[in-house]
């Protein structure tokens, strides 16, 4: 004690420093877009507004009080809602059509953006000021919500909307993995020339699309991005809300990336169970051990594959919030369906967004064989990644 007493003081006050970063690295809340109410709040004002949103449009240091209850509370004249494949409460399958509708806590239309028309029309955007867009991504290529994200892009640019994103948090990080887009095998759940794990935030996301002139005709938006305040890649980030019904938890959104790729076989992935995206199988016992029956479970799966029949695989639940994207789990199950192209149905090559993959698979190549032919595509991919990046 004595000899800290005869300290200079210009160590004190270095250790004291040092000791408070210490403590800010660690109380420092991650504050979405949508918390950073000063900073978008005065746009709005006497303005008509558009909300793109879903479950997941909460402030989640407001006890989680979704965007459109909070924007009407604080006098904002929100005039609509638009929503994406799930609908506005999150509780429709994936690909199920959304329809048009009434919210009945709020009484706002509710404008489907997966039915008739997956982007708004001129004459849905005529009465609006401005377009707040507020979705939380999971940073993987066919997750449709960033194709939601395009239409609505290109709706306000070719309509002359402004167009103010609040940005979520990425919860694979700042990973970058997987095959790229190939030209002509563009669809909903692939419309860009990204790889399959993307490693961008949605506003980052948004900011590539703009830049790089992807929206039909080269148009571009008046964008504003309001950022995640306290976030980097490199921080693990949980959700607070599950971004679609059958991503129920952190593992689920980790695996995603991995086994959705059985989306485009026959292999079930665990829908019409309570852990989707978290097991495989099919009704084969060379499969594996660990069995599974799926059923029909409302405001998940209303009609999973292979609905009611024993099927065989394996479970992943056991794996690591660090485990990375792989082709491992894909392969094995391949390996063991000696099934060869029956294996895979017609949705395959639509998923990846090629046909080189298949071709691969079919032709027994291992994955790190794979792997080296996706190389170039990501490094040039990195590169423009930079470009765009706003988050350490």
């Amino acid at each position: 004690m004595k000899q800290a007493k005869n300290l200079p003081l210009i160590y004190i006050l270095t250790i004291c420093l040092y000791l408070t970063s210490i403590v800010d690295a660690y109380t420092q809340q991650i504050l979405v877009g949508a918390e950073q109410t000063q900073l978008y709040l005065p746009q709005l004002q006497g303005k008509k507004v558009g909300v793109v949103g879903n479950q997941t449009s909460m402030l989640p240091q407001s006890n989680q009080k979704h965007l459109v209850d909070f924007l009407l509370e604080n006098k904002i004249q929100v005039v609509k809602v638009f929503v994406p494949e799930h609908g506005f409460r999150g509780t429709a399958d994936a690909g199920e059509k959304i329809n048009n509708s009434i919210d009945t806590k709020t009484g706002l239309p509710i404008v489907s953006l997966y039915g008739a028309n997956k982007k708004p029309s001129a004459e849905q955007l005529k009465d609006l000021d401005v377009l707040v867009f507020d979705l939380q991504d999971v940073g993987v290529r066919f997750f449709t919500y960033i194709s939601t994200l395009h239409y609505v892009m290109e709706a306000c640019a070719e309509q002359e909307k402004p167009l103010i994103l609040l940005d979520r948090p990425n919860p694979n990080g700042g990973d970058v993995d997987g095959p790229m887009l190939k030209k002509g095998f563009d669809s909903f759940v692939g419309m860009h020339p990204i790889p399959i794990v993307h490693g961008l935030s949605i506003g980052e996301l948004a900011g590539m699309i703009n830049g790089e002139k992807w929206l039909k005709g080269g148009v571009k938006v008046n964008l504003t991005v309001i950022l995640v305040a306290n976030w980097t890649h490199e921080m693990s980030y949980e959700l607070p809300v599950k971004p679609s019904p059958n991503l129920p938890n952190a593992l689920s959104i980790r695996l995603y990336p991995s086994t959705c790729l059985f989306e485009g076989t026959v292999v079930s992935l665990g829908r019409g169970t309570y852990f989707p995206f978290q097991v495989y199988g099919y009704p084969d016992a060379r499969f594996g051990e660990f069995t599974f029956t799926p059923v029909a479970i409302d405001g998940m799966s209303k009609t999973p594959p292979h609905q009611n029949t024993l099927c065989y695989g394996r479970d992943l639940r056991s794996e690591s919030l660090k485990q990375p994207f792989t082709l491992n789990y894909l392969l094995e199950a391949y390996q063991r369906s000696g099934m060869k192209e029956k294996f895979f149905n017609g949705y395959f090559n639509t998923l990846v967004g090629t046909d080189e993959l298949k071709k691969q698979i079919l032709a027994g190549k291992t994955e790190a064989e794979i792997r080296a032919t996706w190389k170039q595509g990501l490094q040039d991919y990195a590169q423009l990644r930079k470009t765009y990046l706003v988050y350490p």
